[in-house]
């Protein structure tokens, strides 16, 4: 395996690195403020990059909005070939890229890769969906017309991340955007700059050989002001923003206010059911994936555990036993399970939720804390706990993003979809049941109201090919697979007489 130094170098990055582009080339050299990035791994500095000034910002979507006016008449299938050359440059650097992400963002480097090879899953579906992009024929009531629909592109797109998935899911929306003759304006985390910069660096050089227009896909930098000024500015159409719910409230109140379009893929509070019919093995490594992956920092994460009464002591019991054999390092050597938090602010969030847990009358199963000692330098390793609840605990009501698992018990299978339901997120939910009753419940109209809802599998790994996005506070949107695409176009209903008269809809007559 190379090293990160090695993959820092394969991927164009330096010790201060250039925070805004316009597509093939970098600007920055105005800006005086830099995001510095600390690896939580072991605390070290891995780069700088500068923010984008209010100056740079105009620039950027000045140059978009020209480029759109060319890319947008370019046919599709010719921009969805731009998408399959960038996506056989990430397999170019996977490993290197996949390293990036497990060193500024703290994930282990198998989950690093796993979320390159989301973005080369989206790029290879969005040059099919080139050729697609379909509208309906729709049957007029009109003699001798034809009536349709087709879909057009929006315009710039802006995308705002967050530090979990800092590559993932930009490629998400902006591939699918390109496909569909949008240009797009990615904001990423200020926690994870550099796996923005990295993204823009491999992309550049397929613009370049390609002769895409300028300004077709760019990058910014910085704090929540640079979202702001994507939130407020009227120039853009679709604002695409994850991250948590009171961030994505701000969000869809600006862009709702002068009429724009808002994507949200906020927090989520996700539920596994556990049933008497349930195969505890599958159970057990689905629920410890779910909790542990990513340090519980997915918005899929396992935070609910909702297990039947007459198996609550052996599911239990399997997982007290199943957590003290979890490995816990530095997220590059692939023979740890889980490595740290993200930053001090995660290990702050996550004691204070364990006091918490404590206070409301909870009971801790597997005891938290923070890891200190050779390896542990960073301060930000904790250790994945399980809290034994009642589901009237405010606690259970919010999301937090560490590992912690709250064990609730349940009678009725009616009793157990009101649990999962009854929080205000609405994101990922599964249930273990080898009962075809318990499962088409589940999966029913009465059964869980998020947007995904699995069964037999846990609440994190979802596909590409899939509509990605939850209910309620997780914000409606819908980013990925399906007929996500549809969110970064705008639908137009066309009527062609060729008859020789002008006979009017309804059967309305007007002569003169």
């Amino acid at each position: 395996m190379k090293s990160i130094e090695n993959a820092l170098q394969e991927l164009g990055l330096k010790s201060v690195n250039q925070g805004t582009s316009t597509g093939s080339n970098w600007m920055g050299d105005t800006s005086t403020n830099l995001i510095e990035s600390y690896s939580p791994v072991d605390g070290k500095l891995i780069g700088k990059v500068t923010t984008t000034t209010k100056e740079e910002y105009e620039k950027v979507i000045a140059t978009a909005q020209t480029a759109f006016k060319t890319w947008r008449n370019i046919p599709a299938p010719k921009r969805g070939e731009i998408v399959r050359l960038y996506g056989n440059a990430l397999r170019d650097h996977k490993d290197a890229l996949g390293m990036l992400v497990s060193y500024e963002m703290g994930k282990s480097y198998q989950e690093g890769k796993g979320e390159v090879q989301e973005m080369i899953d989206i790029c290879d579906f969005a040059v099919g969906l080139s050729r697609q992009l379909y509208g309906l024929t729709i049957q007029s009531e009109r003699p001798q017309h034809r009536m349709y629909e087709q879909w057009h592109p929006l315009g710039i797109v802006a995308i705002i991340s967050a530090f979990n998935f800092p590559v993932a899911v930009w490629a998400w929306n902006s591939m699918i955007a390109m496909i569909c003759g949008d240009v797009s304006v990615w904001k990423g985390s200020e926690k994870t700059p550099l796996c923005s910069v990295a993204c823009q660096n491999i992309l550049q050089k397929v613009l370049k050989e390609n002769d895409v227009p300028e300004g077709v896909s760019c990058i910014i930098n910085g704090d929540y002001r640079v979202g702001e000024w994507m939130s407020k500015d009227s120039r853009i159409p679709l604002v695409s923003a994850t991250g948590s719910t009171r961030m994505g409230k701000i969000v869809a109140a600006e862009v709702a206010s002068r009429l724009g379009r808002s994507l949200l893929e906020l927090g989520g509070n996700n539920a596994i059911i556990v049933t008497p019919n349930a195969d505890l093995e599958i159970t057990t490594i689905g629920t410890i994936f779910g909790a542990v992956g990513t340090c519980g920092q997915r918005c899929t994460s396992t935070r609910r555990l909702i297990i039947h009464e007459s198996v609550y002591d052996k599911v239990k019991e399997n997982l007290v036993s199943a957590y003290p054999q979890l490995v816990i390092g530095d997220p590059l050597d692939e023979k740890n399970h889980m490595g740290p938090l993200i930053d001090k602010d995660a290990v702050n969030n996550y004691l204070n939720s364990i006091e918490e847990v404590k206070k409301q009358g909870g009971t801790m199963l597997v005891d938290g804390g923070v890891l200190e000692g050779p390896g542990y330098e960073s301060g930000c390793y904790v250790k994945p706990c399980i809290a034994e609840v009642t589901n009237e605990l405010q606690i259970v009501q919010h999301e937090t993003f560490a590992p912690i698992l709250y064990l609730i018990k349940y009678s009725t299978i009616e009793e157990a979809v009101a649990y999962q339901n009854g929080v205000p997120q609405g994101l990922s939910s599964a249930i273990m049941t080898d009962s075809v009753r318990e499962a088409e419940y589940f999966l029913s109209a009465s059964g869980s109201d998020c947007g995904i809802a699995n069964v037999n599998i846990g609440t994190s790994g979802a596909e590409i090919g899939g509509a990605f996005g939850g209910e309620k506070e997780t914000g409606g949107g819908r980013e990925s697979g399906s007929d996500a695409w549809k969110a970064y176009m705008r639908r137009q209903t066309n009527t062609i007489n060729y008859s020789k008269g002008i006979p009017l809809a309804q059967g309305i007559k007007f002569e003169f």
